[in-house]
């Protein structure tokens, strides 16, 4: 998917989700995606040791179709959250890339 058409996605996710809950004040939608955002780390986190069967044996191992899902819930949230925040993610991520790449040159 090309991030124009992610941003996009975001931007009418974020007018439904302020529909839903009522036009919350900026400060709530905050914090109420950063609480979201830790419950789809946690839940990402579950998927992972449970795909790589480091769970209890009791519990059922996750698919890597519900392992990709929970990689996406956890991306979306994120962009939630930063467009809550009039984060220009594009911008942002452009220049921590380069700042990986400036500090990876002559590294094999």
């Amino acid at each position: 998917m090309e991030m124009s058409k992610l941003l996009d996605f975001i931007g009418t996710e974020s007018e439904r989700l302020n529909r839903v809950y009522g036009n919350l004040d900026s400060e709530k939608v905050i914090l109420a995606r950063t609480v979201k955002l830790g419950e789809e780390v946690g839940e990402l986190c579950e998927a992972v040791l449970s795909n790589l069967s480091l769970q209890w044996k009791h519990k059922p191992k996750v698919s890597r179709d519900e392992l990709e899902k929970e990689f996406a819930d956890v991306v979306i949230t994120t962009l939630l959250m930063a467009h809550s925040m009039d984060v220009d993610v594009r911008g942002a991520l452009e220049r921590k890339i380069q700042v990986i790449k400036n500090r990876n040159k002559g590294k094999p």
